[in-house]
């Protein structure tokens, strides 16, 4: 009986005086062990277990603890808290400090202080603060890129003058880019929904020693949220709402995280609905008619309407509405101490979406109510992912951590057009899957992890079918009464089926060499296999209906990064990139404008160096930041659309129509150069701010000719204000004038004919267009914390009503909009 009483002493004791504290990874709910935790003399110091355990009943009921981790940023708090917290610490690896941001672009975490390229950060909070109504809305907010528009349903991210498939677009480490993204104007960007991302990182330059072709001018990350562990067990949801007074847009999102100790899951729905557009009317530029919508299509829907119909209000951009839904859902499930599992589905569908600026192309340029088409509009644009992605941690010696992502991408787009005057209307739909698998490891090469050593691989296969056909409407009584009759159409890509591969090894080396100063280095190999198909002959008569193609292509890049002090930081970079043509470059067929682009099996790869100087100057102890990073890129061997000549003939039939033969050829040597100022800080307590301007210019050296897709001087400043629930910011957008010299007139990607006319009766197309008119709009926002769990957002954009069109873009920008928008946690 006396051992039974002290046995039950010693337990009663233990169970109420042990003070054990568990301590987690805030972003996954993960254990973590080795965190150090001692008091302000550290007279006591503890380090956690493998279960991320330790005892803290020798501290005193009024220490301040610190908890210290290598990966993690330090964290500090009371003991006394410690207990309303029920003994659970969370460490985050964000610092509020600017050169802590963590940067995981280049597939590991790294602080943006060792990295030498430009690099640009949105976090889930800035997402939340733009509330933008599209992914590509949001990238515009980005220093140093700009978006082009040909219709509302879209956006083109422009990143050091390229755009399209010279920018790379990656989403939870999948490449986005496919074997048909295109040369000109790509919507690609919008196919996931603002409300799903946790975070966007952007990369300027070549980046091809990591993700390989195609990221000439720069890589864009989309990460999506992912759901984390809890000891204990929680369900959490949220609804999201907006509305915007611009095109009577309705969001909805609802999501919901299911949090448990041993797997999670996230599921999150979001539905937007938008209406047509409205132009601002202050047309401060000086061209009354600009822009405006007399007459459209009412051929929609299924409608039929033989002739044009006058717009009661021309700026009503008609045909501008369709709707998007977005559907995420991840699960997280640990398989070990150092294993996760992470599964990645993702599905992304739209309405029809109509091409605003074919709609409103004019077979007379003299008569307003010519218009061309009766029809053209995209049908749904339908993106799958569904990937599965394996965390590793084994700390070996050849391999400290990894991943390997294995992932299915099927993605279906089509294209539906009929000109006024006929009943003929035209069908092409193609349909893209893309199997993948890459792997990305890195080794401390030494204890204190200054020398890292990262390598991996890539393998993804892209199989494009390409289907077209046509066929004749039936009229009865003014309406649609089914099809009358059967034709054929010439396809967009070859029609026998395309394939594309391609594979890659690299390796990065970065090494502290001092405490001032950071060497990155890499080199990569990549190798790239194209077969395409041709059948039918009907329209175009090719040289060969059967081509294959490999190429491949070594670039490496060296960066250094040296900090001659704690506020200042110089970077530089020397790197090579490249783009292998795909499927779209060696076998598209469309017209635009009176041209038709024809299939050339000839292209050959292009290549970029670029070279670029960094600078970052911190002030009030590092809560203030100046930066600006100026570069040179030099093209070689450069793709182009020129003219072209097939069969011996410079006049191809297209729908119908005799038109200009086209086609992607590689020329000489061309450049693009230019930079980037920008701010960023707190100028006290309760006032933020931050603004940039970017300068771009391109030309090449054989033609002298400017180069495509490059944007005026832009920029944007930026003033907030953020006390206790309360945050009030506004914001000043500009661009500057592009003279139509300025523009580039042989590939039509520049859409200089949208441009404003000054002299209809000329002779000379560069005297007949002004280019595109600079212009500023301001803008005001503000945001209510109602509750813990309940806030209200509104944003007043284009103040000023301003009439402004993006350079390059077929549509006007939106006018005055108010925007408003709510946030509920359950």
């Amino acid at each position: 009986m006396k051992y039974i009483f002290l046995v039950f002493i010693v337990f009663f004791s233990s169970t109420t005086f042990a003070q054990e504290i568990k301590v987690l990874d805030k972003k996954t709910g993960k254990k973590i062990n080795n965190v150090t935790i001692f008091n302000k003399d550290k007279t006591i110091s503890l380090t956690t277990n493998y279960l991320g355990l330790a005892d803290v009943s020798s501290f005193k009921k009024d220490d301040v603890i610190l908890f210290s981790h290598l990966s993690y940023a330090n964290f500090s708090l009371k003991k006394s808290i410690l207990k309303q917290q029920n003994f659970i610490v969370y460490l985050t690896k964000h610092s509020e400090q600017l050169d802590e941001i963590v940067i995981s672009v280049f597939k590991k975490e790294e602080k943006s202080k060792r990295i030498a390229e430009q690099i640009a950060v949105l976090s889930s909070k800035d997402i939340q603060k733009i509330s933008a109504q599209t992914s590509a809305d949001l990238l515009a907010e980005i220093p140093g890129i700009k978006v082009q528009k040909s219709q509302f349903g879209g956006g083109s991210p422009v990143i050091r003058g390229m755009e399209s498939n010279r920018v790379l677009l990656v989403v939870d480490g999948v490449r986005m880019n496919n074997a048909i993204y295109r040369k000109g104007h790509l919507q690609s960007s919008i196919t996931i929904a603002p409300n799903l991302l946790d975070k966007t990182e952007v990369v300027f330059g070549p980046s091809s020693v990591i993700y390989g072709s195609d990221a000439l001018g720069g890589v864009i990350h989309y990460y999506t949220k992912t759901p984390k562990l809890s000891e204990e067990n929680k369900v959490s949801s949220q609804l999201f709402s907006r509305y915007s007074t611009v095109n009577q847009e309705i969001t909805t999102n609802v999501s919901s995280e299911l949090s448990f100790k041993n797997w999670a899951s996230f599921t999150s729905i979001s539905y937007s609905d938008f209406g047509e557009l409205t132009a601002g009317k202050n047309r401060n530029h000086g061209f009354s008619d600009w822009g405006k919508v007399f007459y459209y299509s009412e051929n929609v829907n299924g409608n039929y309407n033989e002739n044009p119909t006058k717009n009661a209000n021309p700026n009503t951009l008609r045909n501008t509405n369709y709707n998007q839904t977005d559907v995420l859902q991840k699960f997280f499930v640990p398989l070990s101490k150092n294993t996760d599992l992470k599964i990645n589905l993702q599905y992304s569908t739209s309405s029809d979406i109509q091409r605003f600026d074919r709609l409103t192309e004019l077979t007379d340029l003299n008569d307003v109510s010519s218009l061309k088409f009766a029809e053209w509009y995209y049908g749904p644009q339908k993106r799958l992912l569904i990937s599965s992605r394996l965390d590793i941690k084994p700390s070996e010696n050849w391999l400290e951590s990894g991943s390997i992502t294995a992932a299915y991408q099927n993605l279906q787009e089509s294209r539906i057009q009929r000109k006024f005057g006929s009943l003929d209307r035209s069908y092409r739909e193609e349909n893209v899957d893309v199997f993948s698998v890459n792997g990305d490891f890195s080794v401390p090469l030494t204890e204190d992890k200054t020398r890292t050593l990262s390598y991996g691989f890539e393998v993804a296969y892209n199989e494009v079918s390409s289907n077209s056909y046509g066929k004749t409407l039936n009229i009865l009584n003014g309406e649609i009464n089914g099809f009358s009759d059967d034709f054929k159409v010439q396809s967009r890509y070859p029609d026998g089926g395309s394939d594309y591969l391609s594979s890659a090894l690299y390796v990065d080396y970065r090494q502290d060499i001092n405490p001032k100063s950071t060497l990155n280095s890499g080199i990569r190999f990549t190798n790239t296999n194209l077969h395409a198909i041709w059948i039918d002959q009907t329209f175009i008569q090719l040289p060969e209906i059967e081509i294959s193609s490999n190429n491949s292509a070594v670039t490496a890049t060296l960066g250094y990064v040296y900090k001659p002090s704690k506020n200042w930081q110089l970077n530089s970079v020397l790197s090579s990139g490249f783009r292998s043509p795909n499927i779209d470059d060696v076998g598209r067929v469309r017209e635009k404008s009176g041209d038709v682009t024809v299939p050339n099996i000839d292209v050959k790869p292009e290549f970029a160096y670029n070279a670029e100087i960094g600078i970052q100057k911190y002030f009030n102890n590092r809560k203030f930041r100046l930066g600006a990073n100026v570069f040179y890129t030099l093209l070689d061997n450069y793709i182009i659309r020129d003219s072209f000549t097939i069969n011996g003939s410079d006049q191809v039939l297209f729908d119908g129509e005799y038109g200009n033969a086209v086609a992607n050829q590689n020329r000489g040597n061309a450049f693009i150069t230019g930079y980037t100022i920008s701010y960023l800080g707190k100028l006290s307590n309760t006032f933020n701010t931050s603004g940039f301007i970017t300068y771009t210019k391109g030309r090449t050296y054989d033609t002298e000719e400017p180069m495509s897709s490059i944007p005026p001087l832009f920029g944007q400043f930026e003033i907030n204000y953020k006390k206790e629930k309360i945050e009030v910011g506004a914001a000043l957008r500009f661009n500057s004038k592009k003279d139509i010299s300025d523009f580039n007139f042989t590939e039509g990607i520049d859409n200089h004919d949208l441009t404003p006319i000054v002299d209809a009766n000329a002779t000379d197309d560069v005297d007949i267009y002004f280019g595109t008119p600079s212009w500023v709009t301001f803008g005001v926002n503000s945001r209510y914390a109602v509750s813990e769990n309940f806030s209200v957002q509104a944003r007043l954009s284009n103040l000023f009503d301003e009439h402004y069109i993006e350079f390059a873009s077929g549509v006007s920008s939106p006018g005055r909009n108010l925007s408003v928008s709510f946030v509920a946690n359950f």
